[in-house]
């Protein structure tokens, strides 16, 4: 029996098909592990050298966001995620928002306010933890914050806090791909949160 030859051009055929096999696996691959490469992305590129920022940095592998059924003061249905594509600044708490909750609520407004042009990449979320009604004057002072419904065991296993400390006290940063990545302090600076977060959307070309 004889073989039948095979000529340059059908090697060099079979050698591009493969090429292209390969390339086809290696962009299914990228798909599939973009979201934790986003994550490293975010946490070891982005974040601030640890001696410049004042936030506390968090490593947003520990603390996947959750699955939520969050929904608005209305009752509608609404996800973090869908807010996706925006820097968050976060709080939690109860609907009794004595002094400590409303200069939370001030500061968030005012840092957002502070970033002039950049303003429009930050959402302000409030993830309320019981099912109480609000004030009409804070509902109107806060207008444009995101007040959403949440689960509170869900939300305080979620974020993390200082040591003998509430989530409550803090303000949190999530990042445009939904990692929570930055913790403020109790009672925090606004300058020097205004600071880490200048810089933060400058590094960042997405959000």
């Amino acid at each position: 029996m004889v073989e039948k030859a095979v000529g340059p051009n059908a090697v060099e055929q079979k050698t591009i098909s493969k090429a292209r096999g390969r390339w086809k696996l290696f962009a299914v691959l990228a798909v599939c592990a973009s979201p934790l490469l986003a994550s490293y992305f975010t946490y070891y590129v982005l974040k601030p050298s640890a001696r410049n920022n004042y936030g506390t940095l968090i490593d947003p592998r520990t603390v996947p966001m959750p699955a939520m059924a969050t929904r608005t003061l209305a009752g509608d249905p609404v996800t973090l995620e869908s807010l996706s594509g925006k820097w968050i600044m976060l709080k939690a708490g109860g609907s009794d928002c004595r002094q400590a909750c409303q200069d939370q609520l001030f500061t968030m407004r005012q840092l957002r306010t502070m970033q002039g042009r950049e303003r429009e990449r930050i959402e302000r979320v409030w993830l309320i933890t019981d099912e109480e009604p609000l004030e009409t004057m804070l509902l109107r002072v806060n207008d444009g914050t995101r007040m959403l419904r949440a689960p509170k065991d869900i939300v305080y296993k979620w974020l993390p806090v200082e040591a003998g400390g509430n989530a409550q006290e803090h303000i949190y940063i999530i990042d445009p791909r939904g990692n929570l990545m930055m913790r403020f302090p109790k009672n925090p600076d606004p300058a020097k949160m205004k600071k880490d977060i200048g810089k933060l959307l400058k590094a960042s070309a997405i959000g």
